[in-house]
């Protein structure tokens, strides 16, 4: 028995060691879990079709997330996990779950030298990663990290989908360590995501709830301002 409820009311939000929440789109099931001490959200893509799966971020609690993929034999196959950045809070269930369900890693190269195990694969700028029918995107953006990166998948019959880890949130872009690393973020969070991508783009962070870039496009000129 399935130790993660899932609610499929999805609000963009769930709460540490609650509900996991799904979305269903035509082609992609997105279902968002929140693991660990520091409220870090786990997401798990399912393709519809293929029934194959990626997780971003094996964050924590490897258990709660092998709840979350299943144990029966409907369950989808976890092809592939990808890590957002280096810092240890979205790693530490990387070996269990991909040990347990023989996934491929990927990462960025800057980014992969502090992470548990080598990644299978490293993905830059520009780069796709396929989940069953399904393509995200990879979006290089620096500054949280050197080799942060946000995953887009284009919905053909909706709006886009952006999970963005800890380079943007509700009310700003992720902590940096220094002002040229705060404006190289911002410089990249504007021209990549916000200059490219519509309003009613759907960003998934690393933390905490969900919002749009729409509502977030009108304070990007107070972010600068304030340096953080």
């Amino acid at each position: 028995m399935c130790g993660v409820n899932i609610v499929e009311t999805y609000t963009g939000h769930v709460d540490p060691g609650g509900d996991a929440a799904r979305r269903t789109l035509d082609a992609l099931t997105i279902t968002k879990l929140s693991v660990g001490p520091m409220d870090n959200n786990a997401y798990l893509l399912v393709c519809r079709t293929e029934n194959e799966a990626l997780l971003i971020d094996a964050a924590n609690d490897p258990e709660r997330i092998s709840d979350l993929i299943g144990h029966g034999p409907d369950r989808p196959a976890l092809r592939t996990v990808v890590t957002t950045h280096q810092h240890q809070d979205h790693w530490q269930a990387l070996g269990a779950v991909a040990g347990a369900n023989g996934s491929n890693t990927a990462a960025h190269p800057l980014d992969a030298g502090p992470l548990p195990i080598p990644p299978d694969f490293l993905v830059e700028h520009g780069d796709t990663i396929k989940v069953g029918q399904i393509t995200l995107e990879v979006i290089h953006l620096r500054g949280h990290t050197p080799g942060s990166i946000a995953l887009l998948y284009r919905d053909p019959n909706g709006h886009p989908h952006l999970f963005t880890g800890d380079s943007l949130f509700p009310g700003g872009v992720g902590k940096t360590g220094s002002p040229s690393d705060f404006t190289s973020l911002l410089d990249d969070v504007e021209t990549r995501i916000f200059g490219e991508l519509p309003d009613e783009t759907w960003f998934y962070p690393g933390h905490g709830d969900d919002s749009t870039l729409g509502e977030q496009r009108g304070q990007l000129a107070e972010w600068r301002e304030r340096g953080w």
